[in-house]
């Protein structure tokens, strides 16, 4: 497995360089995917580091030695989870000296990647419009919480967002959860994901572009707009029948069966709306008159007369246990227990896909399992990791690259915006 200090020469996006001033999760979760690929994702940290990293949990074992002393590594399991692969250097941008070292490294890159205000980068000197002088072909992504100026001025552009705003905002809260409440966030991000993800294939189109037609470009992703994306359900059924959707609870607002039942050790996930899964799935039950009751012979007859499907469905659940329903029902129709973490650990699935890897934090000294990368490839290697870098670890070898080692960095610690 790779160290830090390693670069990818092996992945498909090995022949991408990427400078990443982004933090926290919706940036480095989009560039991390890129990292995942192999691109030379370079993360740009002010002199205080991305204030992810310190976020907990962090290992007993690399938690702070002193009020004042960092043991060697300086991050927890969050940072960690979004900035593998990537390689870290230290620069002000409140410092004249580190803001020539980024545009000079910015001659050479093929795309800029930020998540701060609008109006930031350009207040310090190193915004698009200056970065485009400087190098024509190069893209320029960023993640707004409602979207640049540049790409359509809104009512909110100038607001900070952080996920449960995007969520909340976008209607996905409100179809989460139980019905006749307003509401539930997600259990993970995915007011950040989903934008970084989205960032990550805004990058490579426009990457694709610029090396095709000599001409970069700047680009954004909204966190509102995202999300709206990603709720597609709510405007499609209201677009069409100008019905709100209610919150999903359990089951599908359209399809039946389709959603969660109980069993004797918790529930599993049952989908069997197309004729030939209904039909397995009464034989499987033992119901097998209800394949031809006219009350719920189709899809749209099971759902308007929900409650037999649901009493039939369960009253077998709950005499079994996940494993036993998912025994005698896998790869008979889409079906799929309700896991916990450690049972997700236990699967093999997992472990033969490399989804979960084991990295060493610091000299061997440490091992710890992180996310693996879903996207696999027949002929080009895309699993290989590295660990998250400490902060600035790799600034000498990064200017060496960029032919800017004899250039002066900045002393400043002022936290930039």
């Amino acid at each position: 497995m790779k160290g830090a200090g390693e670069t990818d020469v092996h992945g498909p996006l090995h022949d991408i360089t990427l400078l990443d001033c982004t933090m926290a999760l919706a940036g480095p979760y989009g560039t991390a995917l890129l990292a995942d690929l192999g691109a030379n994702v370079i993360k740009i940290e002010p002199p205080n580091g991305d204030g992810a990293r310190t976020v907990p949990p962090r290992p007993e074992e690399y938690a702070y030695t002193d009020q004042q002393n960092l043991s060697q590594t300086d991050y927890g399991a969050f940072f960690a989870s979004v900035n593998r692969n990537k390689r870290s250097i230290t620069l002000d941008f409140k410092n004249q000296n580190d803001c020539d070292v980024f545009l000079a490294m910015c001659e050479s890159a093929d795309a800029v990647v930020e998540n701060m205000r609008p109006g930031v980068m350009d207040r310090l000197g190193v915004g698009y419009d200056v970065i485009q002088e400087r190098n024509p072909r190069l893209v320029y992504g960023c993640i707004r919480g409602f979207g640049d100026p540049r790409t359509g001025a809104g009512p909110y552009s100038d607001w900070p967002a952080y996920d449960i705003i995007a969520q909340s905002m976008s209607g996905y809260v409100q179809l989460t959860g139980p019905e006749e409440d307003f509401g539930y966030p997600s259990g993970v991000s995915v007011g950040d994901v989903f934008p970084g993800t989205l960032l990550a294939l805004g990058l490579m189109a426009g990457i694709h572009y610029a090396r095709a037609t000599g001409e970069g470009q700047f680009f954004d992703v909204a966190m509102y707009d995202a999300m709206l994306a990603f709720t597609e359900t709510i405007v499609a059924n209201y677009g069409w029948s100008k019905v709100p959707l209610s919150a999903r609870g359990r089951h599908h607002p359209n399809l039946a069966p389709f959603g969660l039942f109980p069993t004797k050790d918790g529930a599993v996930a049952i989908a069997a709306p197309l004729k030939h899964q209904w039909d397995a799935l009464c034989d499987a039950i033992d119901k097998a008159s209800l394949k031809t009751d006219p009350r719920v012979k189709n899809a749209y007859l099971r759902k308007r007369n929900f409650s037999i499907v649901e009493g039939a469905i369960t009253g077998w659940t709950l005499e079994h246990t996940k494993r036993e329903i998912i025994d005698m029902l896998g790869g008979k129709l889409p079906c799929g227990p309700v896991n916990s973490i450690d049972e997700i650990f236990d699967d093999p699935h997992v472990w033969r896909r490399k989804m979960v890897r084991h990295v060493d934090l610091e000299d061997g000294t440490g091992r710890v399992a992180m996310i693996g990368n879903p996207i696999k490839f027949e002929k080009i290697p895309s699993d290989t990791l590295s660990r998250p870098p400490n902060l600035g670890e790799h600034t000498d070898e990064i200017l060496r690259e960029f032919n800017l080692a004899a250039t002066p960095l900045g002393k400043s610690t002022n936290e930039q915006d």
